[in-house]
């Protein structure tokens, strides 16, 4: 049996956007044995909780009042009924296909941990917000590694690497981490959806939160502290892909400028806990 841990705070407008696609594309030949689906609503102040029960089995719902992503992972593993164990943002979108894609491929011998291919959803975004993510799709580090998707999933020998990890804002990039290049993969046959923002405010948002939770990372002990970087030729051989691209690679560069000098101020206050959330995408 395969475990899908979403933890959910205030997501009901969007949880069925993740469980919708899961359940109608299940097939009739698939075991009801084979997926347990268990959704965390931590902190909830709406009814994330009802909607996701009304999609019924293989959902379960749990409900814990600490508005915690760390609580609500750390209760959907205590409820967890086997492995994989694949772990799933609220935000995002998926297939009952997607994963036993990923299922098939956290039981290559060596395989310790997996994440689907990247689709990101541009449609209705802002130009400044779309040639960010132009350039931010083709970095090296984005394409290999397991964050940024808001899907990663781990076997059992992969699980118990990443169950003593301490609590940091970018677990997804901490458990990228944990495992080397030949440990992990990107499952081709599986695609996540990942819904940018849909403001330029929002977005930079979301990246003052990115380089907030890398320099936590690299300030944590037990993390490795080894975090990707984007390079001044990563970014020219982008720019060079093709007509448009230099200018969306100054845009891109842009946003990291901005985000960088107002994230040292959360750096400096020692602020790890603020989550900055983009409400725009979830709209």
């Amino acid at each position: 049996m395969m475990s899908l841990i979403v933890p959910a705070h205030n997501e009901a407008r969007v949880i069925g956007r993740l469980l919708g696609p899961i359940v109608s594309t299940a097939t009739p030949g698939d075991r009801p044995d084979e997926l347990d689906v268990i959704v965390v609503a931590n902190g909830c102040t709406d009814d994330t909780a009802a909607v996701a029960a009304s999609f019924g089995p293989p959902v379960r719902v749990l409900s814990i009042p600490e508005a915690s992503k760390r609580a609500a992972l750390a209760a959907g593993d205590a409820a967890a009924r086997g492995f994989p164990r694949i772990y799933v943002d609220a935000d995002v979108e998926i297939r009952a296909s997607d994963i036993k894609a990923l299922d098939a491929a956290l039981r290559r011998p060596g395989v310790l941990a997996a994440a689907p291919e990247l689709e990101v959803a541009m449609a209705g975004c802002p130009w400044l917000v779309r040639w960010y993510y132009d350039v931010w799709t083709q970095l090296p580090e984005v394409t290999q590694g397991l964050f940024g998707r808001g899907v990663v999933g781990v076997s059992e020998p992969g699980h118990a690497r990443i169950a003593s990890l301490p609590p940091v804002m970018a677990d997804d990039l901490a458990a990228s981490l944990s495992f080397t290049p030949a440990e992990r993969t990107i499952a081709h046959e599986a695609r996540a959806i990942v819904h940018p923002p849909r403001t330029v405010g929002d977005l930079l948002r979301r990246r003052v939160r990115a380089v907030v939770s890398v320099n936590q990372i690299e300030q944590t002990a037990d993390v490795h502290a080894a975090t990707p970087r984007t390079r001044p030729a990563d970014l020219l051989a982008i720019a060079r892909t093709g007509p448009g691209m230099a200018a969306r690679v100054l845009v891109f560069l842009a946003f990291a400028v901005v985000a960088r000098a107002r994230g040292r101020s959360a750096v400096a206050r020692g602020d790890y806990s603020t989550w900055l959330r983009d409400e725009s995408s979830r709209l």
